[in-house]
């Protein structure tokens, strides 16, 4: 568990924390928005653009920002002091997004047998499964963080109709590539697994590809927008370890 550095904490006021004898977590919110997602992603690449010695690490959360440092070289005190200067050089909340992201355009089949949720979660939303793969296709989403399984990436934020809840019962098992929505939010599995999410969409995409020089194919800041293609094509597309995606640098 984190501890707060300092108690103070006030709307939109980032807190630092220790996290164990080699971590600080400096948090810009309790709940997600874009704002603070922002935010941890701007100062993530603030920090490693520093390179300050002994800090080992870092990564990004949906709403803060993990350094990993080496206690025998790194002074936990001078550290929390550098970070708090860094913090009020400038307002991170409106920070610009770090350069180097990418946008993805992933093939993806909606429905069928490959993703057979998608009918009950665009009801949920109060669509049709037309509008629902209409309005998820339309929304250019950005990867806000990669956590749960190594190169898994969470994409938001959807318009406000996809506010639907998880399932309260697990569906058993989905492949590697299902796409699945809950919260406003679309998750690429990168490995089969059990989930409250609904399955919605099928990729061929290989998130995690661990032989290779940078085993996770997307990145934290990257941005992704989905494009329909069919089951035939998508059977294809598994020769390829980006799954038929095209990728361009945007920032």
């Amino acid at each position: 568990m984190t501890q707060p550095v300092s108690d103070e904490r006030q709307t939109n006021t980032p807190v630092i924390c220790t996290a164990g004898v080699d971590g600080v977590v400096v948090r810009f919110a309790d709940t997600l928005s874009e704002a603070a997602n922002r935010a941890a992603l701007a100062f993530r690449a603030a920090v490693e653009a520093a390179q300050w010695d002994g800090v080992q690490e870092t990564s990004s959360s949906l709403v803060s920002t993990f350094l990993r440092v080496d206690p025998l070289v790194v002074d936990h005190d001078l550290l929390v002091n550098d970070l708090r200067t860094l913090l009020n050089s400038r307002d991170w909340y409106a920070a610009g997004l770090p350069e180097g992201r990418r946008l993805w355009r992933i093939p993806a089949v909606f429905g069928t047998d490959l993703a057979p949720q998608l009918a009950q979660a665009a009801a949920q939303a109060g669509m049709s499964e037309d509008e629902g793969v209409a309005s998820l296709t339309a929304t250019r989403l950005r990867v806000q963080t990669i956590g749960f399984a190594p190169g898994q990436p969470y994409l938001g934020t959807l318009p406000d109709a996809w506010d639907i809840p998880r399932q309260s019962q697990l569906t058993a098992r989905v492949p590697e590539g299902a796409l699945a929505v809950a919260i406003r939010q679309l998750v690429l599995f990168s490995v089969p697994t059990p989930t409250g999410w609904q399955h919605v969409g099928q990729t061929a995409m290989r998130l995690f590809q661990p032989e290779a020089p940078d085993p996770f194919l997307l990145r934290a800041g990257d941005e992704v927008q989905f494009t329909p293609t069919t089951p035939e094509k998508l059977h294809r597309m598994r020769r390829d370890p980006k799954g038929g995606a095209t990728v361009t640098v945007i920032g």
